[in-house]
């Protein structure tokens, strides 16, 4: 294993930035998604005595196609060839590029309370282990591993346990800072709630801090977001959804902040929904607080609605809502688009992160917290119970 000191040097003279050399981690993608995660790395950058850390992207893979058209047109100049569309189990890890540095969310599917937390019953749960296999194979200097909070509770929590475990072994082992980051404390917009999984070869005697809050105490306002500048009637992805007269008069009798359970609607107007009330189900957006969680699928009513107009959110101002910027153009359809958006990470919160592991492996001292969430040390009988889960998994 290489150790810090032989990460590749680029020697150059820029005398007016005072830099002397640049220390660039070379980063892979395994469900890389539209590039939330992508993005929040291409703009880290630290510098320290001379010395510019930062992150150049080698190659990325997702089974989506629009979704690697989106990340193509927005990284690698257009270059395709950096771009995998292809299954993950069918992917040749020695086809690709080395790199030194790893991040993938693991599809979130079987783990999201939306959902059914299947866990590693279902079809998706199991595939966090392909991203082992990259880690195994490249033993990269650290990598980043993102799901959602659900994934705590998942087969009784087990779930967890054993993917923390296998996470801390791979490659040469690695020493894991795990947290559930609100994304709200961090210069989004928006109420999405994510664990990060940070691992640091142990070899290199270096841990992750978490990055204390950024805007803690004073979060982002959505009417400020959306308006401030305003969004150009031409900008990409900035279509409207029609609304059916039903849905306008509902969303009539809706307050900000209010959903259809809720808002005080007339007989005609109430959804006849029998079991579970969804809290977002044509839930207006309130104009001085964050945006609640932007999500990628759902039928009627679960669009994210404006405070004061009566219509669903472009996917212009959903992206916003998700930090990204105006240019970054997303393509496919307009179902196809919101999905993508929905599954993102928010650029705004990777930032944050990749930017604290490159000072972590600069030696600048950042403000920190204490990580919010512990797992159990490996072989403990939690984890000989759990794993047993993974070895009956599916894998269809």
């Amino acid at each position: 294993m290489e150790n810090l000191n032989n990460v590749d040097i680029i020697k150059f003279k820029e005398i007016d930035m005072k830099i002397t050399s640049k220390k660039v981690f070379k980063l892979g993608e395994l469900f890389c998604g539209p590039g939330g995660i992508a993005l929040g790395a291409a703009n880290s950058k630290v510098r320290k005595d001379g010395v510019e850390y930062s992150i150049n992207h080698q190659w990325a893979s997702d089974y989506d196609e629009d979704t690697c058209k989106t990340y193509k047109r927005n990284f690698f100049n257009g270059n395709g060839l950096k771009v995998i569309h292809q299954d993950v189990r069918k992917l040749d890890l020695k086809s690709l590029e080395y790199i030194d540095a790893f991040a993938y969310g693991f599809p979130c599917n079987d783990f999201s309370v939306v959902g059914e937390q299947k866990g590693f019953n279902g079809s998706f749960g199991p595939l966090y282990t392909y991203g082992i296999n990259v880690i195994n194979y490249f033993k990269p200097k650290f990598f980043i591993a993102e799901n959602v909070g659900g994934i705590r509770s998942s087969n009784e929590g087990n779930a967890f346990q054993v993917i923390l475990n296998d996470l801390r072994s791979a490659g040469g082992g690695y020493n894991l800072t795990v947290h559930l980051y609100k994304s709200e404390e961090y210069g989004v917009p928006q109420t999405r709630h994510r664990v990060i999984i940070v691992g640091v070869d142990k070899k290199l005697n270096l841990r992750f801090n978490v990055p204390s809050p950024t805007t803690q105490g004073n979060l982002l306002k959505v009417k400020d977001v959306l308006e401030n500048p305003p969004i150009s009637e031409d900008a990409f992805n900035n279509e409207l959804t029609k609304q059916s007269s039903v849905v306008v008069n509902r969303l009539k009798h809706i307050k900000p902040g209010q959903n259809a359970w809720t808002a005080d609607l007339p007989d005609d107007l109430k959804l006849n929904v029998k079991g579970a009330q969804l809290s977002h189900i044509y839930r207006r957006l309130h104009p001085n607080k964050p945006s609640y969680t932007i999500t990628g699928s759902g039928g009627g009513g679960t669009h994210v609605y404006h405070w004061k107009e009566n219509r669903a959110l472009t996917n212009r101002e959903r992206a916003r809502l998700q930090s990204f910027p105006d240019n970054f153009i997303f393509e496919g359809s307009k179902e196809s688009v919101r999905k993508q958006i929905g599954m993102a990470v928010p650029p705004k919160l990777s930032e944050v992160v990749f930017n604290s592991i490159l000072k972590t492996f600069a030696g600048i001292r950042y403000s920190k917290i204490e990580p919010n969430i512990g797992f159990y040390p490996p072989y403990s009988s939690n984890r000989n119970n759990s794993k047993k889960l993974l070895e009956t998994a599916s894998y269809a």
